[in-house]
């Protein structure tokens, strides 16, 4: 029997960016029928990717530090060892793009990305002003991959949801986002303000994130105790089933909005200047960005006027 092509992905996180690689995940699996294809990602996303249709095995990457020599010895151990026909670097960060030297003095295998010396390199100097999608689309083009399927979830979006107790009318409320970047963030009285009106609707507002975050759903559940707050009680795969089933979303720009956006909730994500919508923003035909340069400029009553001129549910 002849032995399988063997292919190894590289996407390391976060969620935003990793939903955003789902439909590269599907073209490569596609393109490769038959293939046995590895995901090296990073702990928080591998039970969520084994449950996905695009990997045969999924590897966890324990992120070495540059001194921790015997990770990186262990890393270039099984790498090498594995005989990849060939490697798509979907992070193209500066520690993925550094993987590639692992084999040396042994022969890379075909490389799909930036690191220096790589056989299929994305070259184009302006990819770092594309959006994620369109720039990724460009580098599996280069790489002989031309049509990248829409992205499919509803084998994640079947996570059960019966421990959670929900009523049949909730909403998502997904207040946090990157630790150190606090100028992505709206106020937390002003999403407070709008679980008052979500709740004053008959709807219930779910407070979404991960366990560090509980302390502003705590703030927010502080001024209205009507929300519920799910922060650090939901699987990957369970924020799918959420949207799946939200009236509305809100958010600022953090990787569960890119869930309730591929989801088809009604969504709304706030940006301001610490981070670009034309680099990053949610797709999606109910998705609505609303920027501003500073967030703490942006009151409820704008939102709420935003989301009366789209129509959203609860909001006409």
């Amino acid at each position: 029997m002849a032995q399988r092509e063997k292919i190894l992905v590289i996407k390391l996180g976060a969620l935003g960016d990793f939903v955003q690689a789902s439909g590269p995940f599907a073209a490569i699996r596609a393109h490769h029928t038959g293939a046995h294809i590895t995901l090296l990602t990073t702990e928080p996303f591998a039970d969520f990717a084994g449950r996905s249709p695009w990997f045969d095995d999924v590897w966890i990457d324990r992120r070495s530090k540059l001194w921790q020599v015997v990770g990186w010895m262990n890393l270039r151990d099984r790498l090498r060892g594995s005989e990849f026909a060939r490697v798509y670097d979907l992070q193209t960060s500066t520690r993925s793009s550094n993987y590639h030297r692992l084999w040396f003095p042994a022969v890379t295998p075909e490389w799909s990305g930036i690191a220096p010396g790589c056989t299929i390199p994305h070259a184009n100097p302006r990819r770092d002003f594309m959006h994620t999608i369109e720039r990724q689309a460009e580098q599996l083009r280069i790489a002989g991959i031309d049509t990248i399927p829409v992205p499919e979830f509803s084998w994640a979006a079947a996570a059960d949801l019966e421990a959670l107790d929900l009523p049949e009318d909730y909403s998502i409320l997904a207040p946090g986002g990157a630790a150190h970047r606090t100028g992505k963030r709206w106020p937390l009285d002003r999403f407070a303000a709008v679980a008052g009106h979500l709740a004053a609707a008959g709807n219930l507002p779910v407070i979404i994130g991960n366990k560090g975050e509980r302390a502003m759903a705590a703030a927010i559940t502080g001024a209205e105790p009507a929300a519920r707050d799910l922060t650090g009680r939901t699987a990957i795969n369970q924020l799918f089933a959420l949207a799946r089933g939200a009236k509305f979303a809100l958010g600022n720009d953090t990787g569960p909005m890119h869930v309730a956006a591929v989801m088809g909730c009604p969504t709304l994500v706030l940006y301001s200047e610490a981070s670009d919508p034309a680099l990053c923003a949610q797709r999606g035909e109910r998705v609505t960005i609303l920027r501003r340069t500073s967030l703490e400029d942006l009151s409820v009553t704008d939102v709420i006027a935003v989301l009366q001129r789209r129509r959203y549910p609860l909001f006409t």
